[in-house]
């Protein structure tokens, strides 16, 4: 099992990238802009770490789904030295991007990152940069110290160096903080503008998604994670999923879960929460088709456990991607999809 905890399957995207997303497949790469007045260096904070870059970079790595989808949006494709770990097929926006750029199953080893010879690595999630874990390549001090920048996706932030899920600040996570990493990377990239263009769009599009259910009532919603093993786990409170709920008029039926992204919780405390709709969480692959998620909500709907429950009863149980509940320029796409599954017009 992956320190993110989720189970390696294939999995569908249910997600239409539109409107400012589009700029990034339209022509070449934007030159760089001018990373500050007349060529200075550029600092950002992320995560509490000071992130320095003399120009902007040029040679980039991006670990997982969130970041390898904001640099093609950035604009910045034709820097990529190497993609790692998908959890679906890119927007179709960045399909032909990606198709260009080394791409790894798995996350690289530290060796591997270094061969590549990046100046600049960005991670969708905070595992990569742990002290420890399975899934770890190296500690942002580590990397800072053979010159090579490093940024993780602001929601996840660990309290500090070295830590993963279990030191998340719950201030953090929220749109707001997508909003200024990105404003922040565009700034180091030297894509400004197009950082700047990509916020619009988004905050637009979480605007129409709250304003369209606004004064709705808030249905309670779990999204689940089946294991291998029959056992389930729980999207918490600190997960983004639970901000893509609220914003698609929703609420988490665990939001008050918060020790970890994940939690593992008895099929006894599932039917006492009776939520009235239950969303999968179907990951991990690069290769998939629509119909994998079904596979989650067969065996959901199939489990004698369950079968009391208000959502099985009414058939509220739908396949959701993890990939779209993912702390990024996703979020609103998702809130979309998840608005149309819980206030269906």
């Amino acid at each position: 099992m992956s320190v993110r905890s989720v189970p390696r399957r294939i999995i569908p995207v249910a997600v239409t990238a539109v409107a400012v997303l589009a700029l990034a497949a339209c022509g070449g790469p934007p030159a760089p802009e001018a990373g500050g007045a007349a060529g200075e260096p550029v600092t950002e904070v992320n995560c509490g770490i000071e992130v320095t870059v003399p120009a902007p970079p040029e040679r980039i790595y991006a670990f997982y789904q969130p970041a390898i989808e904001t640099l093609h949006a950035l604009g910045v494709s034709d820097r990529l030295v190497g993609t790692a770990y998908l959890d679906a097929p890119v927007l179709d926006e960045f399909a032909r991007a990606q198709e260009d750029v080394a791409y790894l199953p798995d996350l690289p080893t530290r060796e591997v990152l270094l061969a590549a010879e990046p100046d600049f690595v960005l991670s969708g999630y905070n595992n990569s940069f742990a002290a420890s874990g399975a899934e770890t390549v190296s500690t942002r001090a580590d990397l800072a110290e053979l010159g090579v920048r490093t940024w993780i996706n602001a929601p996840l932030c660990p309290t500090e160096d070295g830590a993963s899920d279990e030191a998340i600040d719950p201030a953090q996570v929220s749109m707001d903080t997508i909003y200024d990493d990105l404003r922040s990377l565009g700034r180091l990239l030297g894509a400004q503008e197009r950082a700047d263009e990509l916020v619009a769009d988004l905050q637009g599009r979480v605007t129409a998604v709250q304003e369209r259910v606004e004064g709705k009532p808030k249905p309670r919603v779990a999204i689940l994670l089946n294991d291998d093993d029959g056992s389930y786990r729980v999207a918490s409170g600190i997960d983004f999923g639970s901000r893509i709920l609220e914003m698609a008029g929703a609420e988490n039926a665990f939001a008050d879960l918060t020790e970890r992204r994940h939690v593992a919780v008895s099929k006894e405390e599932l039917i006492a929460r009776d939520p009235d709709i239950i969303l999968t969480s179907t990951c991990c692959d690069p290769a998939t088709v629509d119909a994998d998620g079904e596979s989650d909500v067969a065996q959901i709907m199939g489990d004698p456990a369950l079968s009391g429950s208000t959502a099985v009863r009414e058939n509220a149980v739908h396949p959701f991607l993890f990939a779209n509940r993912a702390a990024s320029l996703r979020a609103p796409y998702a809130a979309e999809q998840v608005a149309d599954l819980v206030h269906p017009e």
